[in-house]
């Protein structure tokens, strides 16, 4: 069966695809792989290359979708199935840049918690009855990763490049997925990454915002089932 390989957003680690790797793990071979070693986009997937399988899927959720078109565009040849989950292929806003220094300046002042507690806005997910453990396990995920990650990732997602050409190339197996009120990568972003890759299917996943993995688990992994089995 074809390798899985999956990419966590931003101070996640694979606890972001618990639900997912418990139920397709049975069926293909899944590793997920860290991406808080390096400081650039560029240097995060050229480590996941230098490791990953020869062929394989690759399935990331917004930091981790960043990091999977980079892959891609270093690698298509290797690429034989990308999955794209609540992120952007655009650079990064200059109105965003300019809050990073400030955040990466906290955090090495010993505040990951608080800035933590801030970027975690709760209507980065929807309303439902699991928002608050969700919210708690993001925040344990994070102090677990620790102040380093946050820095290379802050620094990683500040100077990425524009993937449009990237995603507009690609005639494989794709799936673009996103939560209804996402807010953080919204739908249109999505339709954008549809546009680019016409041959994608694009799902949207209802009762869900930036976290579709663990807000609406069963309804994400059927999802990527579809994806997987279409390879």
């Amino acid at each position: 069966m074809t390798p899985l390989v999956l990419l966590p957003g931003m101070m996640c680690d694979a606890r972001l695809f618990a639900p997912q790797i418990a139920a397709l793990s049975g069926q293909w071979p899944i590793l997920s792989a860290p991406i808080g070693a390096c400081d650039t986009v560029e240097a995060l997937a050229s480590e996941i290359l230098s490791y990953a399988p020869p062929r394989f899927a690759i399935a990331g959720l917004s930091m981790g979708g960043i990091v999977a078109m980079e892959v891609l565009r270093q690698a298509p040849d290797r690429i034989c199935g990308l999955a794209l989950l609540d992120t952007n292929p655009l650079a990064e806003k200059d109105e965003v840049k300019a809050r990073r220094q400030p955040q990466i300046d906290a955090v090495l002042g010993g505040q990951l918690r608080a800035v933590m507690a801030e970027e975690m806005k709760p209507n980065y997910l929807t309303d439902g009855p699991n928002r608050s453990a969700i919210l708690d396990l993001c925040m344990e995920m994070a102090t677990d990763l620790g102040p380093e990650v946050f820095v290379n990732q802050s620094r990683a997602l500040r100077d990425r490049p524009d993937q449009s050409a990237t995603l507009r190339a690609y005639d494989g197996a794709a799936l673009v997925l996103c939560g209804r009120e996402d807010t953080l990568c919204p739908v249109s972003r999505h339709e954008l990454m549809h546009s680019l890759m016409p041959q994608s299917r694009f799902e949207i996943i209802e009762d869900a915002g930036h976290l579709p993995t663990l807000e609406q688990p069963e309804r994400t992994t059927a999802a990527l089932t579809r994806w997987l089995e279409a390879i």
